[in-house]
């Protein structure tokens, strides 16, 4: 699958389009195939890494989860074997 990446703190120029492996829930998680989502200063934030505090929390050198956002909406594509909520094909948004 094809994801935006932060690969280091900076300007906007430091997110890259990679082609990533695509991640397997496990017991517990849902997998959501994102239709939408939004760049929020959480974000913004976090990729400039200011205040420069931010990087005891997610990173010395780089954001140790270099795909960021946390606002989407989507579908749940695939579940754990001990989700009971969710079912896939939900619609769902954050």
């Amino acid at each position: 699958m094809k994801a935006i990446c932060c690969v280091k703190y900076g300007p906007p120029r430091v997110f890259q389009l990679k082609e990533v492996e695509k991640p397997k829930p496990t017991d517990n998680e849902v997998l959501i195939r994102i239709f939408a989502t939004a760049v929020n200063s959480a974000d913004w934030r976090l990729r400039k890494a200011e205040p420069w505090g931010v990087r005891l929390f997610f990173g010395f050198i780089k954001p140790r989860k270099s795909i960021l956002g946390g606002a989407f909406s989507g579908e749940i594509e695939a579940i754990g074997k001990n989700v009971t909520r969710f079912k896939a094909g939900y619609q769902v948004g954050i």
